[in-house]
C-alpha cells in the first residue's frame, strides 16, 4: 500500500512539473512577441558651420641643445651658470687643455718639416712622394688640432640661456646619459625668445590645417593675454590609433613670458566646415559615464551609435561619428525607451 501511495505521489509531481514547464515555454514566447516601439526620425544631413577649436599642450623651447664633449675628459671650467644668458659662439665650457697644447706643438713642427720640403720640392731635391708624405701628416695634424679645439672649448651654438648644469670644475666627464631626456651632457641651453608648442589634431580637420595658419595661444599663468602664434609645421602622417595628426606652432616670445614647460591652449578658427547638426533631445548619456549615444532607424530596427559632441548653437548640436553618414535616419523622439536591435515603427 505504501509503495502504491509513493508511485501515485511521483506521477501527479510528473503531470503538475510538465504543465508548469509549458506554460513556462507559452509566457517566454509571447516575451519575444513585443511589439514594435513608435518613433520619430528625421534625415541627418550636412551642414556649414564657423569652427573654432581648441586643443591643449606643453610649450617647449624653439631650440633645445645639450652640449658635451665627444670625448671623455676632465673638465676644466663651466663658465656658466643655470639661467644665465649666452650669446652665439659664447664658450661656455673648457676641457682639459693637454691634448690640445700637445697637438698644437705637434702641429707646429709638422709644418716647418712640410714647408723644408716644399722649398726641396721646388728645386728638385726631394721625389714626390716623400713631399706627399709629409703633406698628409701635415693636413692630419690640423684635422686633429680643429677637432681638439671644438671639443675642449664648447661654444653656444645660438642665443639663448642655460637652462642645466650636470658637472662642476675639475670632474671627469664619462660620456654616460646624465640628463632626464637620456642624453649625455655637461650644460644644456635653451632659446625661449622664440616658443613652439606641439599639438594632436584630429583627422577630419586635416584639410582645413594651412601652413602660417593664426592660432591664439593661452597659458593659465596669463588668463587674460592671448599669445600670438602660426602653424610652423604640418605633419604628413596621420596616426592609425589615435587617428590625429602633429601640428608644430611657432610663438613670438621676445618678452620671455612664456616658459618651457608651461600648460597653454592653442585655439585655431577654421572658418566655414562641414558637420552634422542635429537636435541635442535625439542624444542619450549612458549612465554612470561620460558616453554619448544616438540611435538610428535600419531597416525597422534600432541600431545604437556612439558619438562625440562638438559645438552646440542653441537646440542643436554637432554629432562626430564615423559611423553616421548623410541621408541617415536618426530617431528623435522614442528613443528612451529603445535598446539595439529593437523592433520599430515610424510615425508621423
Amino acid at each position: 500500500m505504501m509503495e502504491r501511495h509513493i508511485f501515485l505521489i511521483s506521477v501527479i509531481g510528473l503531470f503538475l512539473f510538465g504543465c508548469s514547464s509549458g506554460d513556462s515555454g507559452r509566457s517566454s514566447g509571447s516575451d519575444n512577441d513585443r511589439a514594435a516601439e513608435p518613433v520619430r526620425v528625421i534625415e541627418v544631413g550636412l551642414g556649414e558651420l564657423a569652427r573654432s577649436i581648441t586643443y591643449t599642450a606643453h610649450l617647449q623651447a624653439f631650440r633645445e641643445v645639450y652640449l658635451a664633449s665627444s670625448t671623455p675628459g676632465r673638465i676644466h671650467r663651466i663658465l656658466v651658470e643655470p639661467g644665465q644668458q649666452v650669446r652665439a659662439g659664447q664658450v661656455v665650457v673648457e676641457m682639459d687643455q693637454t691634448q690640445f697644447h700637445q697637438a698644437q706643438l705637434q702641429l707646429q713642427s709638422l709644418e716647418t718639416d712640410y714647408r723644408r720640403m716644399d722649398t726641396l720640392r721646388k728645386v728638385g731635391s726631394i721625389s714626390q712622394q716623400q713631399y706627399d708624405q709629409i703633406r698628409t701628416q701635415y693636413d692630419l695634424a690640423q684635422s686633429n688640432l680643429a677637432f681638439l679645439e671644438e671639443n675642449t672649448r664648447l661654444m653656444a651654438p645660438f642665443p639663448g640661456r642655460v637652462s642645466g648644469k650636470y658637472y662642476e670644475n675639475g670632474e671627469m666627464f664619462s660620456g654616460a646619459p646624465n640628463t632626464p631626456v637620456g642624453k649625455a651632457a655637461i650644460v644644456s641651453l635653451v632659446q625661449t625668445s622664440r616658443m613652439k608648442a606641439v599639438v594632436n589634431v584630429a583627422e577630419r580637420y586635416y584639410r582645413y590645417i594651412q601652413p602660417d595658419m593664426e592660432v591664439k595661444i593661452h597659458a593659465d599663468n596669463f588668463p587674460d593675454t592671448a599669445f600670438a602664434g602660426r602653424v610652423s609645421t604640418i605633419y604628413p602622417v596621420i596616426d592609425p590609433i589615435t587617428r590625429t595628426f602633429k601640428v608644430e606652432i611657432s610663438i613670438p616670445n621676445q618678452q620671455e613670458k612664456l616658459r618651457p614647460g608651461m600648460f597653454a591652449r592653442a585655439s585655431m578658427d577654421l572658418q566655414q566646415v562641414q558637420a552634422f547638426m542635429v537636435p541635442s533631445l535625439a542624444v542619450l548619456k549612458l549612465q554612470g559615464s561620460n558616453e554619448r549615444y544616438v540611435f538610428l532607424e535600419e531597416n525597422g530596427r534600432a541600431r545604437r551609435i556612439s558619438v562625440e559632441l562638438g559645438n552646440r548653437y542653441d537646440d542643436m548640436v554637432e554629432l562626430i561619428s564615423d559611423e553616421i553618414n548623410e541621408g541617415d535616419r536618426l530617431i528623435i523622439a522614442g528613443q528612451a525607451r529603445l535598446l539595439d536591435g529593437v523592433e520599430v515603427t515610424v510615425v508621423q
